[in-house]
C-alpha cells in the first residue's frame, strides 16, 4: 500500500482548450450565450480533453495493471494477520469480506481520487499563469471540472477490462452479487464520491493564495486523506470514538461508504440518509471552492505575459 500521489497517474500537462476556442475566432452566433451557451462550450472543453487523454490510452492500461501487484502483497498480508489473531471476523469483517471491501476501495478512490489537481491550481495561482482564466471567458472550477471528467471517463474506460479480470479472478472473496437496488445507490455513491474528492482537492488547491509553497501541506493532507477515508482498511477496525469520528467525517465517502454499500453492510433509510449526507457535503465542498476562489482573486495580481 503506497500514498496516494504515488500510486496514481500523472497526465502530462493539458493545453488549454479554449486557446484552440479563440484561435477559431469568436463564436458565429450570437445565441451561443446564456446556459446554452455555457454548457455548449464546456462540452467542447469535455471532448477536446478527452481526445487529449486518450491520447496516453496505453499509459493508463499499463498504469492500472501496476496497481494491482500491491493487492497481492495486500491479500497475504490480511490472511497473515487474520490467522495470527485466531478470531474469524475483525470489526463485523470475515476474512473473504475484508478482501472483497479493499479491493472495492479501488474503485471508489477510481472515482474520488484527483491526482495533481490540487497541486495544479497552486501552481497556476504561483507562475502566475492563473491569468488566463480572468482575461477569457472560462470559468476555473468549470474547465477543470470538464477537464477531469474527461480524464476519469478516459481512465475507467481504459481500466475496464483489466478490472474486470481482476474481479473475475477474485470472485470468491464476494458472496453474492448485489441487487439492483444496492446497485443503483452504489452508482450514485461513486458519482458523489467523485464530486466530494474534486471540489474537496479544488478547495484545498485555493490555499494557493495565501502560501507561495503548498507542496509539503499538500503531501500531508493526501495522505492523511488516503489513511481516514477507509482505503487502508475499514473504519469499523479503528477503536472508539475515532471509528465514530471518521465516519462523520466527510472523507469516509471516497473510499469506505460506496465499497461497505456494494457488500450491502448499509441498508435502507440508512443508506437514504448516508447518500443525503454525501450529497450535501459535496454541495458544501462546491461553495468552500467557489467563496476561497473569489477571496482569493481579491489577493492575486499578475503582470506581462
Amino acid at each position: 500500500m503506497t500514498p496516494p500521489e504515488a500510486t496514481t497517474t500523472t497526465a502530462p500537462p493539458l493545453r488549454n482548450p479554449a486557446d484552440a476556442e479563440l484561435d477559431a475566432g469568436p463564436p458565429r452566433a450570437s445565441g451561443r450565450r446564456g446556459v446554452l451557451g455555457t454548457i455548449a462550450k464546456y462540452a467542447k472543453i469535455f471532448r477536446v480533453s478527452l481526445i487529449e487523454r486518450m491520447t496516453y490510452r496505453g499509459d493508463f492500461l499499463f498504469g492500472t495493471i501496476l496497481r494491482f501487484l500491491p493487492i497481492v502483497t495486500t491479500i497475504l498480508l490480511w490472511k497473515a494477520i487474520y490467522e495470527s489473531s485466531g478470531q474469524v471476523e475483525l470489526g463485523g469483517f470475515h476474512y473473504r469480506e475484508m478482501i472483497a471491501y479493499l479491493l472495492l476501495t479501488n474503485i471508489s478512490r477510481m472515482f474520488s481520487s484527483m491526482p495533481g489537481l490540487a497541486g495544479g491550481i497552486a501552481r497556476e495561482v504561483r507562475e502566475g499563469t492563473l491569468k488566463r482564466y480572468l482575461i477569457q471567458p472560462l470559468d476555473l472550477v468549470g474547465f477543470l471540472l470538464s477537464s477531469r471528467v474527461a480524464h476519469k471517463v478516459a481512465y475507467i474506460t481504459m481500466s475496464f477490462l483489466p478490472y474486470a479480470l481482476l474481479f473475475y479472478l477474485c470472485r470468491g472473496y464476494f458472496d453474492a452479487f448485489p441487487d439492483a437496488l444496492t446497485l443503483a445507490a452504489y452508482a450514485v455513491s461513486l458519482v458523489l464520491s467523485f464530486m466530494v474528492g474534486f471540489f474537496f482537492e479544488v478547495s484545498v488547491g485555493m490555499v494557493g493564495f495565501w502560501f507561495l509553497e503548498v507542496t509539503s501541506l499538500l503531501y500531508i493532507v493526501m495522505t492523511l486523506n488516503f489513511f481516514i477515508s477507509g482505503h487502508m482498511l475499514p473504519l469499523d477496525l479503528l477503536p472508539e470514538p475515532w471509528s465514530t469520528l471518521l465516519k462523520i467525517l466527510p472523507f469516509q465517502y471516497m473510499a469506505y461508504f460506496p465499497a461497505v454499500v456494494f457488500l450491502g453492510k448499509i441498508r435502507g433509510w440508512q443508506l437514504v440518509l448516508h447518500l443525503g449526507l454525501e450529497l450535501l457535503w459535496a454541495v458544501g465542498f462546491m461553495a468552500l471552492a467557489r467563496v476561497l476562489y473569489r477571496a482569493g482573486l481579491k489577493r492575486y495580481s499578475a503582470y506581462g505575459g
